[in-house]
């Protein structure tokens, strides 16, 4: 009876738990779908249904081109650094080289240093290759990733090391290792961490105000628009935040499987 009891209280807190972490998302979805003068309302169900928030918000900004310039910018940057990452954590965790430790060190290290320090040497190159406002300027600085070499390199040092040398012995070289060996066994982990890439690509705010100095290219730049001195528009707002949480949510979907083997795999010796 004590074992049903606490079984109990554990699934009522994760209940409670999941509840309170999925309020804010569909309040944010209840708000858009309400009528412009029901937008202030505390009702819980958004009644009656209305898009009238979405064609506003269309009016007002390019939500397509938006989208499409944000998707783009996440994809480039989540994408160049997995593949530094791949490349970085691969010759750290597989290979000895005199002086390893302390450049593993010290490149963890720049995980530590501010955004905000390195903000204005980035604006000052940027500006000397004439790449301020366009979006290869908000990618490029952001190709390298310490968090994810810190995080690849982990599975890479779990990775069996008798397969390396048994691809070794069949005469590949170490980019054909890395390509058909090593990577198939890393899909979960590099799908789990791609995700996280994205996402944290997806919601930049700060480093896209400052590159894009003439144009909301980005959804997150886009939001301001709602934002003024006569007050703010909560309905079309929250219609281009719902709308930019849909893809976020899609990729998890379809990357669900892939996430859920990184984490049981992590925990495995």
């Amino acid at each position: 009876m004590t074992e049903r009891l606490r079984t109990l209280a554990s699934h009522l807190l994760l209940a409670v738990t999941s509840l309170v972490c999925v309020f804010p998302i569909y309040w944010l979805f209840a708000t858009a779908l309400r009528r412009p003068e029901d937008v202030a309302t505390l009702s819980p169900i958004p009644w009656p249904l209305s898009l009238r928030n979405i064609a506003d918000a269309a009016h007002q900004v390019d939500i397509t081109g938006q989208i499409a310039n944000t998707f783009v910018v996440a994809t480039l940057s989540a994408v160049g650094q997995l593949l530094i990452a791949l490349l970085t954590s691969h010759a750290f965790a597989l290979y000895t080289f005199p002086l390893q430790r302390l450049l593993y060190l010290a490149f963890v290290g720049t995980w530590l240093v501010p955004f905000q320090v390195t903000m204005l040497p980035n604006y000052i190159l940027l500006t000397r290759l004439d790449l301020l406002d366009t979006l290869i300027g908000v990618v490029l600085p952001t190709l390298c990733s310490a968090l994810a070499v810190l995080l690849l390199r982990q599975h890479m040092a779990a990775f069996p090391k008798e397969l390396v040398a048994a691809a070794r012995i069949d005469g590949r070289s170490s980019w054909s290792i890395l390509w058909t060996v090593v990577v198939p066994n890393l899909r979960p982990a590099l799908a789990a961490l791609g995700i996280l890439l994205f996402i944290n690509a997806w919601n930049e705010y700060f480093w896209p105000a400052v590159v894009l100095r003439r144009s909301n290219g980005v959804l997150q730049l886009g939001l301001r628009s709602f934002m003024g001195t006569e007050g703010e528009q909560w309905g079309p707002m929250m219609a281009v935040a719902g709308l930019a949480c849909l893809p976020v949510l899609l990729l998890y979907l379809v990357l669900q499987r892939h996430i859920v083997n990184a984490f049981v795999r992590s925990g495995l010796k």
